[in-house]
């Protein structure tokens, strides 16, 4: 298998995901802030463009973030970052799912549309009016988040989870780009710092070695 890595939110997710796990994959780096993803030789590797890809062994390529991590799962199934049972993995998407759909494609496309416009505008379609919506949506969301987070730590309870590092993430990602949360939310604030103390958080922003 091959790792096809850059420096941007999705594949820090699968690094930090990657060092949870406890597994090493041979990888190369994709230069997306000079477009590399969008050129003829990645595009004859990868038709998305998108980063991370997982070139599997018999050549097929997986090139979603949430599919990679869900494979590599499957493959490596301890220590669980999905979970061990049906409860389990259902109640892991389920937060993992509102994580995605709720705030963190909001704060992507906010960047896209914003502080990332000149990068992306000559890319993709852009909605440079639509930025600052999203944006608020965002924040209404995390703190819809908030308010249903239930003991913890984590969001699945006592289990740190792919839906963790996900949130995780983004939040780290948004407060570099002019998105920061709002450090008064009374679980997402202490949820955030606890996850920040993790090893894999702090060496998650480091690129895969080649």
């Amino acid at each position: 298998m091959l790792i096809y890595d850059a420096h941007s939110p999705a594949p820090r997710c699968l690094r930090m995901f990657l060092l949870e796990k406890r597994l090493q994959l041979p990888a190369v780096t994709i230069d997306v802030m000079t477009g590399e993803n969008r050129q003829s030789t990645y595009l004859a590797i990868n038709p998305t463009g998108q980063t991370p890809a997982l070139r599997l062994d018999d050549g097929s390529m997986l090139t979603e973030a949430v599919a990679i991590a869900e494979y590599l799962e499957e493959r490596y199934p301890s220590p669980s970052l999905v979970g061990n049972s049906p409860e389990q993995r259902a109640q892991t998407r389920q937060w993992w799912r509102r994580v995605e759909l709720n705030i963190t494609e909001f704060i992507h496309n906010a960047y896209h549309y914003a502080e990332g416009l000149a990068r992306f505008e000559s890319r993709i379609p852009v909605v440079p009016e639509a930025a600052d919506g999203m944006k608020r949506v965002a924040q209404d969301r995390l703190n819809w988040l908030d308010g249903m987070f239930g003991t913890g730590p984590y969001l699945c309870g006592e289990r740190f989870t792919a839906a963790d590092i996900w949130l995780y993430v983004w939040l780290d990602f948004g407060q570099s780009v002019n998105q920061p949360f709002d450090r008064n939310l009374p679980n997402i604030n202490p949820w955030f710092e606890r996850i920040a103390a993790r090893p894999s958080a702090e060496l998650s922003k480091a690129l895969l070695k080649t």
